[in-house]
């Protein structure tokens, strides 16, 4: 222990910078010479005292050997304790022994008090929340008893903890750095002190930021809620309040209320102060810059925020409710209270221009958040808002849902990272004390449901819903927060559901204790209008005239809203491409050009490829081996799978479209084959990406590892590709399989985004996928693509058809390719793409594509027709197997081994969806004598057989039968058993190639 007690003059300089940042009380002191020791354990016990009498007496024998800090304070504490007799003397005099000390007691007892005091306003600024009167019906305080130890209140509550006396309360304390209560006064009495800590940290405000490991970050919440009379709020600014309140509460919520008392609608009853929560966010931040604010919350409240926070019109609102209205729109829209909106007007308070948009969400809560993030990321992108200064995002939670969503823990992991970074988001939790049915002693382990913001260091801000004045002030702070530091931030709305899960709900049932309160409780808004007109700002008639206002609005909008008979789902749109379907205001045609391009372009990235463009830049041994392979190919006029997507990058950043690929180890590839970016092996962190240097006024590409997240990362980039159709955004799993837990992303917004929210996007997924003989090699892929990529549950891919050379953009395109086509990247409209990549294709030697498959004038083959012996007779042909991806090159093997070149045929589909009609009854027909079968390596339910074969006999009118050769069902998708994996490939190849094996079989 006493290796410990060293003087602060003799620790190393780094290790006095660490404890200055991070204010460790062990040693008592601080860096800054301005002022006594911040930080200090409680002097209960005497173990405080013991340490400072040693620096006392250190410090009487020669001031010099302790810190600054120590002879500034013990020298300020000795002027106020003497009346001249106990002045200290200079070092040069001073030489009394210890047992002479004892008449200097009362200089010790005011240092001891000084330090109780220093660790009681510590003590309030780390533990003062849990005592804040935060909750609304008075539950929360019960609740945290559980969470919180006796003696935390107490070390508030009783001066004793700290070895002070009542006959200290009105005693003059200096007051430390650490806090900022005195205002411009530097000494306050103890009694003052306590006074001014409870009204900042006890009363509708509870701060949750001591965790925070920055001090300068930590100075500046204290001073903004510290600082006397610092919450005060004009006449015109509490006149304002109550106006939204008006909007959010009385005439919106209760109008809809009157008018649909049937209907679902999940209004904000409880908690209507978030309305002007979430504007004075946006007016500030609109104060300070910002011009983009993106929003993404579930359905409790919505409504109320398109009308009165992004402003959407009432009428256009209300008809949702009819549910005569016709779509206008194709497909299957949705609720009224998962739909999105973007807008653009005019900030009242500001008078500048701002853009809102809120996202579209289906009813998984959380599963948005991702989504809003990589909007505002690329948002930020397009506008060269590096620092997040023009264009921010803001996410409302549920407190259940923040708790127990790992999407919400997933999305914060995002928040730091470069290439993901939103440069802080202000989160609003609104907080019911309850999920649905479900008590918060059942929904989570911890006190309060946003402890899951420590992890990133983001301040939690809680407050008492009911007091208005209080959240306004709270919203300030945040937003002004995250446009300083950059950093995410948290408000806590603790508030209550007025209702049940929704308005058909009845809660008695399982919280009747809880709802009896509810049901007794006075609606902040008539809380606050009595407490405006008892003090004079508004008048009751100017209350009453605010209300008839507003509910006039409504009943015009719900007049005009009867006069609508269609219903129109693009008006809902929350990231629109204005001018992208339209040229010069005719429709853009969707027929599919060319897609090659110069064979001088190719060689060129085909030489950037293979080169360092920097220089003095050492690079692996192994990588050189790689880049001259590179070079080799370029040379001979073939690519395999890396080059090939080099090509397809390279070519579209030539024509100025960005590039973005994102991934658990995409820089380098899984598998090892990308290597994107170059990593000096002999100076840390210098790294190279060639794919920036193949013009001078390229596109960006942006190439970056993920964290380990597929959830949150797969919606991130999902997000990103939201906000322009002129990119290409890829997300690539690191094993196939691994999308599964991206899953949520796939089925809820990429699949059914279109026929829900008329949304059109164009992320490409890029899964690695195979039978290799491990047990994870292939994808059990879902939604509407399914397991083995393909299929899962019997689902179809969706009705994305291509007739006569003209694209009809549906739910997915599947590609299972060849190789890396640089036709793939060139699609004429963003539609959602899965391409599936075979591990074994990146090195095969046969995996390989010439240029002139590449060069100007050509294009994607959607089916790769037989071109061997059969083709040239086919009238000899006896079997045509179609399928798709790496078993090709099993299939031409195994019939190269058996000398069957000339007696069967073998048919590639490279892209599965849309189906090719067109060319497989071409293929069909041009071998009218053969059996027609479909293999697959994937077992008969995972693959693609039952999506093919219904189109094929759309094809054949069931005149020829199209038999399945492949693996039998199984409930695993593979085998983790090499010699299990070698059995059933020979056992189906053996099938494909027995011309025999369907005689006397019924289709």
């Amino acid at each position: 222990m006493n290796q410990l007690r060293l003087l602060p003059s003799r620790l190393g300089a780094q290790a006095a910078r660490l404890l200055a940042a991070h204010e460790v009380p062990v040693f008592g002191w601080r860096s800054r010479s301005s002022g006594p020791p911040a930080t200090f354990p409680s002097s209960k016990g005497g173990g405080s005292s013991s340490y400072m009498e040693e620096m006392y007496f250190a410090w009487l024998e020669n001031p010099r050997s302790v810190h600054k800090s120590w002879d500034n304070f013990f020298r300020k504490a000795s002027e106020e304790a003497s009346s001249g007799s106990a002045q200290p003397r200079p070092p040069s005099v001073v030489r009394e022994s210890r047992s002479a000390v004892s008449s200097r007691t009362k200089t010790s007892k005011l240092v001891e008090d000084h330090l109780a005091v220093q660790s009681l306003i510590r003590a309030y600024q780390i533990r003062g929340h849990h005592v804040a009167q935060l909750d609304p019906l008075g539950i929360l305080d019960a609740d945290l008893d559980s969470f919180v130890p006796s003696d935390l209140i107490t070390t508030i509550d009783k001066l004793a903890f700290y070895d002070l006396q009542e006959a200290d309360l009105d005693k003059e304390f200096q007051l430390p750095t650490t806090t900022f209560i005195g205002g411009s006064e530097n000494t306050l009495s103890l009694r003052e002190i306590i006074r001014r800590l409870e009204n900042t940290y006890c009363q509708h405000i509870g701060l949750e930021f001591m965790f925070i490991n920055d001090v300068e970050q930590c100075q500046w919440i204290r001073q903004k809620f510290e600082t006397p009379g610092v919450m005060q709020f004009s006449s015109e600014e509490k006149r304002t309040l109550l106006a939204r309140l008006v909007r959010s509460m009385s005439r919106f919520e209760d109008f809809l209320a009157r008018k649909w008392s049937s209907e679902k609608r999940f209004g904000l009853e409880g908690c209507e102060v978030m309305i002007p929560a979430l504007k004075t966010i946006i007016d500030k931040s609109s104060e300070m810059g910002i011009e983009n604010v993106i929003l993404g919350m579930p359905h409790r409240g919505r409504l109320n925020v398109l009308a009165n926070v992004i402003r959407k019109d009432l009428e256009q609102i209300f008809c949702q409710f009819d549910p005569k209205l016709e779509a206008a729109d194709e497909g299957s829209g949705d609720v009224k209270y998962h739909l999105g909106m973007y807008h653009e007007r005019i900030n009242r308070v500001t008078n500048r221009n701002i853009t809102l948009s809120l996202v579209a969400n289906p009813s998984h809560l959380e599963a948005v958040d991702p989504v809003v993030q990589g909007k505002t990321k690329a948002e930020q992108f397009y506008r060269g808002d590096a620092q997040g200064k023009k264009v921010m995002s803001i996410l409302v939670h549920g407190d259940a849902a923040f708790a127990g969503q790992g999407v919400v823990y997933e999305t914060f992991h995002l928040s730091d990272l470069p290439s993901y970074t939103t440069n802080g988001t202000v989160h609003v939790v609104v907080n019911n004390q309850i999920g649905f049915t479900t008590d918060p002693r059942m929904a989570r382990s911890s006190p309060y449901p946003t402890d899951v913001a420590r992890v990133v260091n983001a301040p939690i801000f809680h407050v008492n819903a009911d007091d208005p004045e209080a959240v306004i002030y709270v919203c300030s702070v945040a937003a002004e927060w995250r446009n300083t530091f950059n950093k995410d931030v948290v408000v806590d709305l603790v508030c209550y559901r007025r209702r049940g899960h929704n308005e058909m709900d009845e809660p008695m049932f399982t919280q009747p204790l809880m709802y009896k309160q509810i049901h007794r409780q006075v609606p902040v808004l008539k809380k606050y209008a009595d407490k405006l007109i008892a003090e004079g700002t508004v008048t009751l008639q100017e209350f009453e005239e605010e209300i008839a206002k507003y509910d006039r609005i409504c009943e015009e909008a719900y007049g005009r809203s009867k006069d609508k008979k269609i219903l129109h789902i693009k008006h809902w749109l929350d990231s629109p491409w204005p001018g992208f379907f339209n040229v010069d205001g005719e429709p853009k045609s969707m027929t599919c050009p060319a897609t090659g391009i110069p064979e001088d372009v190719l060689t060129h990235i085909g030489s950037v490829a293979s080169s360092v463009p920097l220089e003095d830049f050492k690079i692996h041994t192994g990588l050189s081996r790689i880049l001259r392979g590179r070079a080799d190919m370029t040379n001979n006029r073939t690519v395999d799978w890396a080059l090939a997507e080099y090509m397809a990058f390279g070519s579209l950043l030539k024509e100025g479209i960005h590039v973005r690929l994102s991934g658990q180890d995409v820089e380098r590839g899984t598998f090892s084959h990308r290597h994107h970016v170059l990593h000096d092996q002999e100076v840390d962190r210098r790294t190279c990406v060639p794919m920036n240097h193949l013009w001078p006024d390229q596109a960006p590409y942006t190439v970056c590892n993920s964290s380990l997240s597929e959830y949150g990362v797969l919606g991130f980039e999902l997000g990103y590709a939201m906000a322009s159709p002129n990119a290409l955004v890829l997300w690539e799993a690191q094993f196939g399989d691994f999308h599964n837990t991206a899953q949520c992303i796939i089925d809820q917004f990429i699949s059914t985004g279109q026929a829900k929210w008329v949304r059109h996007n164009g992320i490409v997924l890029l899964l690695p996928h195979g039978m290799e003989g491990m047990v994870r090699a292939v994808v059990v892929a879902g939604g509407l693509v399914g397991s083995g990529g393909p299929r899962r549950d019997g689902m179809d891919p969706g009705p994305l058809v291509e007739l006569d050379g003209m694209c009809f953009p549906g739910p997915w395109s599947t590609w299972v390719c060849a190789g890396w086509g640089l036709h793939i990247s060139e699609r004429v409209f963003p539609f959602q793409l899965i391409i599936f990549t075979p591990k074994s294709l990146l090195r095969h030697p046969e995996a390989k594509s010439s240029f002139d498959q590449m060069v100007s004038g050509t294009s994607f083959q959607r089916v790769i027709p037989e071109d061997g012996a059969a083709a040239r007779a086919p009238e000899q042909v006896q079997r045509l197997i179609f399928c798709t991806g790496k078993v090709y090159y099993d299939l031409v093997k195994e019939r190269s081994s058996q000398g069957l070149e000339e007696k069967v045929a073998i048919t590639r589909l490279e892209q599965i969806s849309p189906f090719p009609f067109d060319l497989i009854k071409q293929e069909a027909e041009k071998y009218p004598d053969a059996e027609l079968a479909w293999c697959q390596e994937e077992h008969k339910n995972m693959g693609y057989y039952d999506y093919i074969s219904p189109r094929f006999m759309t094809i054949l009118r069931r005149t020829r039968p199209i038999w399945y050769v492949g693996r039998d069902p199984a409930a695993a998708p593979a085998t983790g058993n090499r010699n299990t994996h070698l059995v059933s490939l020979k056992k189906f190849l053996d099938t494909a190639f027995n011309l025999q094996a369907f005689e006397g079989k019924t289709f």
